[in-house]
C-alpha cells in the first residue's frame, strides 16, 4: 500500500479553500503534523483533528523540538525530559485511540552525527517512546558513509525504527543520500525535500527559509521515484509518502502528478467539492 500526502494542509489551495483540513482530507489519505514539532499540543487539538479527517486518514506527526535537540535554550518542562515525554505521550493519545497515528517522526538536526553518545540518544529515545511506531531520519551525511551505512540500517532494523528516507539536495554533510532501504515491515516513510542545492544550507538570507524547499519535480524524477516505491512496496505494509517542497506551492501538484503516476484511487476520502485540476 502506498500513501501519498502533504507536510501540512495550509499551505495548499485545495478544495477552493486555504487551510482547512477537512477539504485536504478531500485529496490526500495521510498528512504529516509539524505543529507538534514547535510545542507540544493540546489534546482538545487532536480530538479536532481527528473529526476533520475520515476514518482511515493518517498523521505522521513531528517529535516535539526538545525531544530531538532542536530546542534553544532551557527545556520549559520543570520535570525534566522525562516529564517533556510524558506529556507528548499524552497529547497524542487521542490520535492512537482512534486508529490514526501512522508514526512519530524523530528527524533529528544537521549536527547530529554518528557517534556512541548519539546512538545511546536514539536508543532512549526509543525506550521512552515504548510501542508507539516510531520513525527516525538523519540530516548528517556520517551516518550513512560507506563504513557506517550498514550499520546503521542493521541497528535500526534491531531497535524497531521506521526508515524515513529522504529525497534532498546533496549539499554537503548535512545532508544525507537516498537510502531506499526498508527497516521495519509495517511501515516506511519517503520524504521529497526538493532538490534546492542552492538553498538548502542555513545562510544569511532573510528568507533562507523560505527559499529552502522551493523546488518542482519533474516528470521524469517522479518516474524514477515510482519504480522505487513498487520496489519499497514489495517490502514493507505501507509506504507514505510526503511531500515536503512547499516552498513555492508545489507540493500538492508533485503528489497528484505521482498518484496518477502509480495509479493510485483512494477511497473513503472526504467528499471533494472542487477537484484541484
Amino acid at each position: 500500500m502506498i500513501n501519498i500526502g502533504l507536510a501540512g494542509w495550509g499551505d495548499h489551495e485545495l478544495g477552493g479553500s486555504k487551510g482547512k483540513l477537512r477539504e485536504y482530507g478531500a485529496h490526500f489519505p495521510i498528512v504529516e503534523l509539524d505543529a507538534s514539532f514547535y510545542a507540544i499540543q493540546p489534546e482538545r487539538n487532536y480530538m479536532k483533528w481527528n473529526q476533520e479527517t475520515p476514518e482511515g486518514f493518517g498523521f505522521i506527526m513531528k517529535a516535539y523540538q526538545g525531544m530531538t535537540g532542536h530546542l534553544r535554550g532551557e527545556n520549559p518542562f520543570a520535570g525534566g525530559v522525562e516529564q517533556m515525554y510524558e506529556v507528548f505521550l499524552q497529547s497524542i493519545q487521542p490520535v492512537q485511540e482512534a486508529g490514526k497515528l501512522r508514526a512519530v517522526l524523530f528527524q533529528y538536526p544537521p549536527w547530529f552525527d554518528c557517534n556512541k553518545a548519539n546512538v545511546d540518544v536514539l536508543r532512549e529515545a526509543k525506550a521512552r517512546m515504548g510501542d508507539v511506531p516510531i520513525a527516525l531520519e538523519f540530516r548528517h551525511q556520517s551516518w550513512f558513509t560507506e563504513e557506517m551505512r550498514e550499520k546503521t540500517l542493521s541497528f535500526m532494523e534491531r531497535e524497531g525504527w521506521i526508515h524515513s528516507i529522504c529525497d534532498e539536495p546533496q549539499a554537503g554533510i548535512g545532508s544525507v543520500p537516498t537510502v531506499l532501504q526498508v527497516t521495519h515491515p509495517d511501515l516506511t516513510i519517503v520524504r521529497f525535500h526538493g532538490r534546492n542545492v542552492g538553498g538548502w544550507v542555513q545562510n544569511n538570507e532573510a528568507n533562507w527559509r523560505d527559499v529552502r524547499y522551493l523546488y518542482h519535480y519533474n516528470q521524469q524524477e517522479l518516474l524514477e521515484w515510482k519504480e522505487w516505491l513498487l520496489q519499497l512496496q514489495e517490502q514493507t505494509r505501507e509506504v507514505c509518502v510526503v511531500f515536503n517542497n512547499n516552498s513555492g506551492g508545489h507540493a500538492a501538484g508533485n503528489a497528484k502528478v505521482l498518484m496518477g503516476l502509480l495509479d493510485l484511487d483512494y477511497e473513503g476520502l472526504s467528499p471533494r467539492q472542487l477537484d484541484l485540476f
